[in-house]
Order: C-alpha cells, then structure tokens, then sequence
C-alpha cells in the first residue's frame, strides 16, 4: 500500500480539512452529501492543486493513484486519469460508500440497480438504471446497496476524476457480461505508481 504524498497545495489542504469536518456524520447519507457539496465547490473553480503526476493517463488502463489517506481510516483520496475511452467494468465499492467528482474533461456515469439472483454470489441480474454525463466541478454518491456502476471517459482527451472512499477500497466485485446475467468476480485494485 503507498503512502500518501505531502499535502503541498493549500487548496488540497483546505479540502482535507473540510473532509476531515464531513466525517463527524454518523449516517452515510449525510455523511456523502457534505463529502459531495465539499468536492463540488473545490472543483468547480476550476482550481488545479493536485500535482500534475497524478493526471498522467497510462494507455493500457485508468489510473488509480493515492492522493490522500485519513490517519485514522475513516477515508481515502484518489486521482483517476482517463485516457481518451478507457472506462471501468460494471462494478461495486466492496460494500463502502464512495464520492466521485470530476477534476478535468468529461465523465459518463451508468448506474445498475440488482434485479435477480444475489450480488454476492456468482450470477446476478442487472437493470440499466441511469446515464449521466458530468463535466468539472460535478459530482455523485455511491452507498451500498445502491453501489453498481461504471465510468466512462466521455471526451475527446483525457480526463481525471476525484474519489472519497469511506475507508480503503482494498477489494470490490466486477461483473462480466454472461448472457442475460452478469458473472461476478472477485477484484483487488491496485494503485498505479
């Protein structure tokens, strides 16, 4: 697991702290809409404070790099880079609630909802539920059970997304397609150096 970088910049210093403040919910919900507002306004601005490492898209994958680490586990932060039409396989969060927002280009979002069998065993049933399109500054929630999803690169050029973990996403689930059912295996996302 790698460490986090320093907090260099003062506005990621200042979106730290006011993650650190959305932590005193004690209810997921609320707890991701504050997460949500916080993200939303320090993108929106436009403002470029991660360092420019973290955005470098590889060709062979999204990257997942480690921005920051709560001290006391309660949630991480992470830059994904996005090359021109890579995306995610429909997956979960491995059960933990999650803030996505996009930093720079153009993200689409679908969203499943479970219609037959059970998620967490081998073959599961899937209904599209929604398509959204999110520019800089926009943001959304994921909390279990309403967590199945990907993300697309939407543009032309790479793009880059902000996500809050609550906790470490250390292992979720991905689903293949296999005929009208989804087939479900077992994932441990790596960090990209």
């Amino acid at each position: 697991m790698p460490a986090a970088p320093p907090l260099s910049d003062p506005t990621l210093r200042e979106l730290v702290r006011r993650l650190d403040e959305a932590m005193v919910r004690h209810d997921d919900a609320l707890r991701c809409r504050e997460v949500q507002r916080v993200l939303q306004e320090t993108l929106v601005s436009g403002a470029q404070f991660l360092d420019p490492g973290l955005l470098v898209p590889d060709p062979e994958g999204y990257t997942r790099r480690l921005v920051h680490r709560d001290p006391g586990g309660r949630y991480t932060v992470l830059a994904l880079a996005w090359a021109a039409g890579q995306g995610t396989p429909l997956h979960d969060h491995g059960g933990i609630w999650c803030v996505e927002g996009v930093y720079a280009g153009r993200i689409r979002v679908t969203t499943y909802s479970c219609q037959g069998g059970d998620p967490e065993h081998d073959l599961v049933r899937f209904r599209k539920e929604s398509v959204t399109y999110a520019g800089v500054g926009e943001a959304g929630a994921l909390i279990p059970p309403f967590e199945y999803h990907l993300l697309e690169n939407a543009g032309a050029g790479p793009a880059a997304t902000l996500h809050v973990y609550g906790g470490e996403l250390d292992h979720c689930h991905v689903f293949e397609p296999a005929g009208n059912l989804w087939l479900r295996r077992y994932h441990e996302p790596a960090y990209t150096a």
